[in-house]
């Protein structure tokens, strides 16, 4: 598959235009023409990079990309590293940020609520990127965050009132404790997220909706491998996901 042809596949798979994000999304280094064999990861960290070196791919897929808005430009240090893998093996970078979050399917927040068996969504939040649904059964939030955790294979951390029942639960994986707020204005029970921030816990405590933190590497592991299934078998490339290690 030509590399501009699975671009224009993901960019419009992913309805990469619908959105106003902090990186530029979809191709972000230009590889080699013809792509087979393909690498979906977390971030483009330099541990992927390698890895997909050694395994011989044409094109790397992943949620956290490079170019992000405010970082330092030039291209030096740990930059410099990574881009001149790349460029010295002819290898494509694709990263999808928003879009891969939201997609209804294949996205973090699709992913997430299927592995922990949330139900229903109705979209809150800045580009409706927050999900609310309900868990499989009503429940103390405590059972929940146990529950989570065995599936997540990561402790998370639970803050504010842990033994309220929770009926409507509300989620955005990764570093969204900024929708905290609206997700109790939406009438969630939970928020869960990936992150936490100092006035998270007093937002909790005070309102009375307690408050999930449980991992911003480990919530959003599942829409890159969703999304290497879906390469694999819509496309016929050869696709896999590789966990890099993070323990946030």
């Amino acid at each position: 598959m030509h590399v501009t042809a699975l671009r224009d596949h993901l960019d419009s798979l992913l309805d990469v235009a619908r959105f106003k994000d902090y990186c530029p999304n979809g191709l972000q280094v230009e590889g080699r023409p013809e792509v087979r064999s393909v690498l979906c990861g977390v971030t483009a960290s330099q541990a992927l990079l390698d890895r997909a070196v050694a395994e011989g791919a044409d094109a790397i897929v992943v949620h956290h990309g490079w170019f992000w808005r405010g970082e330092d430009g030039r291209v030096t240090g740990v930059r410099k590293r990574r881009l001149a893998t790349l460029l010295a093996h002819d290898i494509s970078l694709f990263a999808y940020h928003l879009p891969l979050d939201a997609h209804p399917e294949l996205g973090n927040n699709a992913q997430l609520g299927r592995l922990a068996g949330w139900s229903g969504r109705a979209a809150f939040g800045d580009q409706d990127l927050g999900w609310i649904g309900a868990p499989e059964r009503p429940e103390p939030a405590w059972q929940l965050a146990r529950a989570l955790a065995a599936r997540l294979g990561r402790e998370p951390m639970l803050v504010g009132d842990g033994e309220r029942v929770v009926q409507r639960i509300a989620w955005c994986t990764g570093g969204a404790q900024g929708y905290f707020e609206q997700a109790i204005l939406a009438g969630a029970d939970l928020y869960v997220s990936g992150e936490i921030s100092e006035q998270t816990v007093h937002l909790a405590r005070e309102s009375g909706v307690p408050y999930l933190a449980a991992g911003h590497h480990a919530t959003e592991r599942y829409g890159a491998k969703a999304l290497a299934g879906h390469l694999a078998g819509t496309l016929g490339l050869s696709a896999r996901f590789a966990d890099i290690d993070n323990p946030v």
